[in-house]
């Protein structure tokens, strides 16, 4: 069986590996994170939740994950 290649990433401030071809949808399934109450920065940038099934995870992006919080007064 071959080896799962991996790539780099900077997320949220930590360089980690990821496995190849994911877009963000499959990097956020892959985090175990909930991508309802989620926004992502893709290098600098507002990446939007449109675009996340269709944009691929690239060596070398620096990726902020941010989980919006509900509350108020």
């Amino acid at each position: 069986m071959p080896m799962q290649e991996n790539i780099s990433i900077v997320l949220n401030g930590e360089a980690i590996q990821c496995p190849i071809n994911l877009n963000f949808l499959e990097l956020l399934n892959h985090l175990e994170l909930e991508p309802r109450s989620l926004a992502i920065e893709l290098n600098r940038e507002i990446l939007p939740k449109s675009e996340w099934e269709n944009r691929q995870v690239e060596n070398g992006d620096k990726i902020e994950i941010v989980q919006f919080v509900g509350g108020g007064l």
